[in-house]
């Protein structure tokens, strides 16, 4: 497996494909396709990111707090509309923040969890 398999990634950033290269640099082919199969089911898509966010433009807010899995926000804008709407436009503009947060978490759970650190 070779470097360039992370570039399969939908929505792949280069300083997230750099990133993942930097981490895995010392894993064996076998390791690097353990953990590339837990990340990518962990990973989270920024355009998906950016979809659930406009949806919360004009229907429920939050839904993308949600699915980064930060309930106690994504509780807050579903009761303040988005934060009237403000905290869900901030969001729009900065989808890739929020996902690329959290890969980074996602990817050095998975390799904890195959206990590659």
């Amino acid at each position: 497996m070779n470097d360039l398999s992370f570039a399969i990634l939908p929505g792949v950033q280069h300083e997230e494909l750099l990133w993942l290269q930097e981490l895995t640099r010392n894993y064996t082919d076998d390791q690097k396709q353990r953990f590339m199969a837990v990340y990518q089911g962990r990973r989270k898509d920024p355009q998906t990111i950016l979809i659930c966010c406009l949806i919360g433009l004009i229907g429920p807010a939050g839904i993308h707090r949600f699915l980064l899995n930060q309930v106690g926000m994504g509780i807050l804008y579903l009761f303040t509309i988005g934060l009237c709407w403000i905290g869900t436009i901030v969001d729009a503009v900065n989808y890739n923040k929020l996902s690329w947060e959290f890969n980074k978490k996602a990817a050095m759970e998975s390799a904890a969890l195959l206990g590659f650190n």
